[in-house]
């Protein structure tokens, strides 16, 4: 026996000896009442007697004091302690005690042993003497079981039998952890391990889903109600004219071009309208809006675009800005809407949607709107920025069109909060510009929920691979009009100057053109950031000149506002980023001033197509510092395009940037074999390739 199970009788009665004493008196313990020892709670001065001579001390001396360090445990409150439970006691009295048992068990099942077996538990620890102790991990749990080797085996077998089950408790556990012979590391019962499998679904077959998509999209639209879109009824002398004076009048009106994109058999391209009278006489409300309106004759886009539309065929519209875009597609919607077989009370949503990029387009476009009181149509406008709440309410009472940008519109379809099965009618409006924000995941998700046999309209100023690309995805079999040419081309209306400064040089450029304004002027300037449309505003104001400023980050209340007081004349002046590029519609701008020259040339255009608009003559003045060097070559080509005088000192900038371009392609492989020691021309350490003796200077 070893010198502690000297000290009990074999009864686990504790035998007397008599021993040396020596008494360890430890200072009080400071800011405790009470510290419990050996079960017994004890105040002030701590006192224990500890015989140094006999087993006891010797056997904690040489191996509990020393290993004790080395099996230090993590206890419930955090703190690093020895196991205070290794010797239960049962009656006050020590029990014959082996090793602890250690059986590991997954943590749902630690929950049926302290539910189900926490009474059995508790009355074997009572009788028994022994101690069960559970260690909870991240996925299993560790019980150790304290006592004589017999009180642990029938603790063993009590736990195994309610972790396993009644009726499989004799399984036991191997290795230390429950397990069963129908499957060793599972602590499930067998009968719950026989149960049935439910078989793994089958993979998706995505070819034959590719194969079958018109099938199922047929299935998905299979209860639409019935769609017509075709409405035009030409007039006797639309129909007379001979293919001469038609291509004469095209001609004589910016060079209209037509073309039917569909890939197999040509239609018949419809002749031009003259006056809104051969296009609209059998529609009379619509001919009374026009005549309220004031117009004098349809505009080149409006003249050969509202056949095409109300025969029901899908159209590209390219044109110019400022050049009545908008009225090509709306009329048409409006008596698209009103002869659809389907009554308006029956609908369950808008009939009619039209995406724009910015929200100063779309509340354009519903100002438009508002203009023609048709059928009592009722529009609403849904944009970011806007009261959603307010949004919401408009579009859940009853709606026929709903003008809106991507974003917004994409949230309330997502939250289910509007309903676009029922459009027949879609326009995409501005739809490079939509391209150049990001939106076409958007309109892509926001077109899923619309019928596929809709009418569609698109219409752009320009034409590149993005648009052609989102025109071949979404329009069928569409036919395109553009007036003048599918080339970027400003607006020959407008006469453009371009001044060559230094990059600190702006402001006062600015101030100069300011002070020289004519009382009827009105100028909007345009800036590349929005911290140099509030500085610049700002310095504005400070001389006491009524300005606005207008980019995204302002308010959408501050933003209607200062494009309001822009419109009505209260102030002159209005400094933008290019969010006002795009379908800002105020026919009295007289001049554009380009402070930061673009990010690319398209946009150039569009900040000059600003002035000048429904005939009207306006005027550019565009700063370019040598940043900008990059752009002269395309800017060139607006210039001259457009009929404009083409200032010697940009051709020698496009031809220095020309040159350095070659010498960079030159001057690459070179770089990369010698690790890039030396710089090509124009870099730090090198001569400017403007020279010294440019106007720019080093």
């Amino acid at each position: 026996m070893s010198d502690w199970e000297d000290d009990y009788d074999e009864n686990g009665i504790a035998i007397e000896k008599p021993s040396e004493k020596t008494e360890f008196k430890f200072p009080a313990i400071r800011g405790t009442t009470d510290v419990c020892v050996g079960g017994k709670r004890v105040s002030g001065e701590l006192h224990w007697k500890v015989d140094r001579n006999g087993s006891q001390w010797r056997n904690w001396k040489d191996s509990k004091f020393n290993s004790d360090f080395g099996d230090r445990k993590l206890s419930r409150n955090g703190e690093h302690g020895r196991d205070r439970e290794e010797r239960p006691r049962t009656g006050g009295k020590r029990t014959g005690s082996s090793s602890p048992v250690s059986l590991t068990v997954e943590n749902s099942s630690i929950g049926r042993v302290i539910g189900r077996g926490g009474a059995k538990i508790r009355e074997l620890e009572e009788n028994s003497g022994t101690k069960i102790k559970i260690n909870r991990g991240d996925y299993e749990g560790e019980l150790l079981i304290f006592g004589s080797h017999d009180a642990q085996e029938k603790a063993r077998e009590m736990i195994e039998k309610i972790v396993l089950g009644d009726s499989d408790g004799g399984r036991g556990f191997r290795n230390g952890h429950a397990c069963s012979s129908a499957r060793r590391d599972s602590c499930w019962p067998a009968s719950a391990l026989q149960a049935p499998v439910a078989p793994a679904p089958a993979p998706i077959d995505w070819a034959a889903m590719r194969e079958n998509r018109h099938k199922y999209e047929a299935l998905k639209w299979q209860d639409l109600p019935p769609i017509k879109k075709d409405f035009y009824r030409e007039a006797e002398c639309v129909g007379r004219r001979s293919v001469e004076e038609v291509q004469a009048w095209r001609k004589d009106n910016n060079n209209i071009f037509v073309d039917d994109l569909k890939e197999k058999e040509k239609r018949a391209i419809p002749n031009p309208v003259h006056t809104f009278e051969e296009a609209f006489s059998p529609y009379p409300g619509i001919m009374e809006n026009i005549i309220r309106v004031g117009f004098q004759k349809p505009t080149p886009i409006q003249s050969q675009a509202w056949p095409i539309v109300l025969s029901g065929l899908d159209l590209i519209g390219i044109a110019q800005t400022g050049t009545g875009k908008t009225l090509a597609y709306l009329l048409p919607g409006f008596i698209h809407m009103d002869q659809q077989p389907l009554r308006r009370d029956k609908r369950e949503g808008p009939g009619m949607l039209v995406l724009t990029p910015t929200r100063e387009l779309a509340l354009q476009i519903e100002s438009e709107c508002n203009k023609y009181s048709y059928k009592g149509f009722r529009s609403v406008c849904v944009y970011g920025g806007g009261d959603r709440r307010g949004q919401i309410n408009a579009v859940s009472g009853g709606v026929d069109i709903v003008i809106a940008t991507p974003g917004r519109l994409n949230d309330l379809q997502m939250n289910g909060l509007i309903n676009l099965r029922s459009v027949t009618y879609l326009v995409l409006d501005e739809a490079d510009r939509m391209l150049d924000m990001g939106f076409e995941p958007q309109i892509m998700k926001i077109i899923l929920d619309i019928r596929p046999d809709r009418q569609t309209v698109m219409t752009s100023a320009t034409w590149p691979s993005g648009v052609r690309r989102l025109a071949k995805s979404y329009l069928t079999d569409p036919m395109m009009v553009y007036v003048g040419t599918l080339d970027l081309a400003a607006v020959n209306t407008v006469e453009q100057r371009v001044l060559f400064v230094q990059e600190e040089e702006k402001k006062a450029y600015v101030f100069d053109f300011i002070h020289n304004m004519e009382p009827q002027d009105k100028v909007l300037i345009f800036v590349g950031k929005k911290i140099v449309a509030d500085d610049l505003s700002s310095d504005l104001c400070l001389r006491g000149i009524a300005v606005q400023s207008l980019h995204g980050d302002r308010e959408q209340s501050d933003r209607e506002e200062a494009l309001q007081d822009f419109k009505d004349g209260r102030v002159r002046i209005l400094v933008a980023t290019d969010l006002a590029s795009r379908g800002l519609d105020v026919h009295d701008i007289t001049h554009v001033f380009n402070y930061d020259f673009p990010r690319n040339i398209e946009e150039y255009v569009h900040r000059v197509g600003r002035t000048g608009r429904a005939g009207r003559c306006g005027a550019s003045v565009t700063l370019v510092t040598r940043a900008d060097w990059k752009m002269a070559s395309e800017l060139i080509h607006i210039l001259e395009r457009a009929g404009q005088d083409v200032p010697e000192e940009l051709v020698l900038m496009a031809e220095r940037y020309d040159k350095h371009q070659r010498e960079k392609e030159l001057m690459a492989p070179r770089a990369r074999g010698d690790g890039g020691g030396r710089r090509g021309r124009g870099g730090r350490g090198g001569r400017s390739v403007f020279g010294t003796d440019s106007h720019w200077g080093v």
